[in-house]
């Protein structure tokens, strides 16, 4: 999607600190992290929310999930635990309408969190 900031991002026409670059996801850092550990990862195809995600979409989002695991493990936050979160429209606090996962941790997390 031509106006869509993730899209950019995982375009390659904004810059961003990228963490892991696959043909599918892409992930990097949050420029306005909530947690000494915060990364948010992203689907390569346009996908506006997990409202409009779809059966098909499961291995795609298993991998997003998967790929946290992974990160959360290279940024040493998997023993001391960490969170992954996916804001579903404005009410949530969706403010870039591109599904994306948070990933945070580095910190305690406390609940509830909003």
């Amino acid at each position: 999607m031509d106006d869509c900031l993730f899209c950019k991002i995982a375009g390659g026409k904004i810059p961003a600190k990228l963490v892991l670059d696959e043909p599918d996801i892409a992930a990097f850092e949050d420029i306005n992290p909530q947690a000494p550990v915060h990364l948010l990862l992203i689907p390569r195809r346009h996908v506006a929310s997990l409202n409009e995600t779809t059966e098909e979409d499961a291995p795609l989002l298993g991998r997003l999930l998967t790929a946290a695991r992974r990160l959360a493990r290279e940024k040493g936050i998997d023993a001391s635990g960490y969170r992954v979160v996916v804001n579903t429209m404005a009410g949530a606090g969706q403010s870039v309408f591109h599904v994306h996962l948070h990933l945070l941790g580095g910190r305690p997390m406390h609940w509830p969190p909003g």
